[in-house]
């Protein structure tokens, strides 16, 4: 079976690698577009046979997985047929921790246009999407781009779900009676507390309509309804709920007068000793900084806001008035950052 070559290029080679990176995430994006990974299954398959299957031209496709194969997705046999290796399962729609829609999501169609002008925002600081398409990131999402709309909830409840089973693995409730999810999404960290800690009751706050579509073992009926609070609100604006513990995850990004602002709330509302839980990705002290940090840049093209490194947001915490514990890893590319208010 051949393999992605493991010897390191010379200097010159690697950056007309990385020049061509756009190159690697289009391939990306057409073999979770066209299904690739889903057609094939435990035993090898020819690029023959996968476009038979998929109602595709053969050649191209084979091309397609050359490129791909040199970066240790999907590889090629000695014979020509082509298996699987762990980051093309990761392309299957039907995998526990797929990230089909996380690629494609990467990969939409307006980041084709908002990634040549990096230059631009790095020269400002600022949001370039309101130049390139007349109106806010969210605002243009859902009004002009449907289809990047729902795969972008796709790939968040994906990428909540999966990082919800980390949480509640990580998270310790001794003494503690009561969480809220501050900007929680759907509740999926939430519910995945709840299934774990049966005595828990729950709140989750976020916008008016993201907690209507919250995840439906919150909602009327669900099996964990009668031990939660849906509270729609802005966190920016005000959080009117007391916990023993507040988990804010992946919310404090977009800039710091926000930040400030939903970390001001939360201990205005807290009472003296509450926990809160802050849980965020890195771009520095962290093994997926790679990840972490090209986040951060398509973060400052979108919306004009950045991932913190640990100092930054430590910063930010005190200043609220929260008494910093642990920082420790969550998993691969989540820190927690674990805090009380102060008396």
């Amino acid at each position: 079976m051949t393999t992605a070559p493991s010897n390191v290029a010379p200097a010159d080679m690697r950056l007309r690698e990385l020049v061509f990176g756009a190159a690697c995430a289009a391939a990306v994006r057409a073999a979770a577009g066209l299904r690739v990974a889903d057609a094939l299954g435990d035993t090898p398959a020819t690029a023959d046979e996968l476009a038979t299957a998929l109602g595709i031209e053969p050649r191209p496709l084979a091309r397609l997985l050359r490129a791909l194969s040199c970066y240790g997705i999907f590889a090629e046999t000695a014979d020509g047929g082509y298996v699987h290796t762990e980051m093309s399962r990761l392309l299957r729609e039907d995998a526990p921790d797929s990230l089909r829609y996380i690629a494609l999501w990467c990969t939409a169609p307006w980041t084709w246009e908002a990634w040549p002008r990096l230059d631009d925002a790095v020269r400002s600081g600022a949001s370039v999407f309101p130049g390139l398409y007349g109106k806010e990131f969210f605002d243009y999402l859902h009004d002009d781009a449907s289809d990047s709309a729902r795969v972008f909830d796709k790939a968040m409840t994906h990428s909540s779900r999966q990082s919800a089973h980390d949480i509640a693995a990580f998270v310790d409730l001794t003494g503690v009676a009561s969480v809220a999810d501050i900007g929680g999404g759907q509740g999926h960290v939430l519910a995945g507390l709840l299934e774990r800690y049966p005595q828990l009751h729950g709140t989750l706050l976020d916008l008016p309509a993201v907690v209507a579509h919250a995840d439906p073992r919150l909602r009327d009926g669900g099996p964990l309804a009668s031990r939660v609070h849906l509270v729609p609100g802005d966190c920016r604006t005000e959080v009117p709920v007391q916990a023993d513990m507040y988990i804010i995850k992946n919310i404090l990004e977009w800039d710091d007068d926000s930040t400030r602002r939903t970390l001001r709330n939360v201990v205005k509302a807290a009472r003296p000793g509450a926990r809160v839980l802050v849980i965020e990705n890195l771009v520095d002290d962290s093994p997926s900084m790679r990840f972490t940090t090209a986040m951060d840049l398509l973060l400052l093209l979108n919306v004009g806001g950045a991932k913190h490194s640990k100092d930054s947001l430590l910063a930010l915490m005190a200043e609220a008035g929260l008494e910093i514990g642990d920082v420790r890893p969550v998993n691969s590319y989540l820190h927690a950052f674990e805090s009380t208010v102060a008396g």
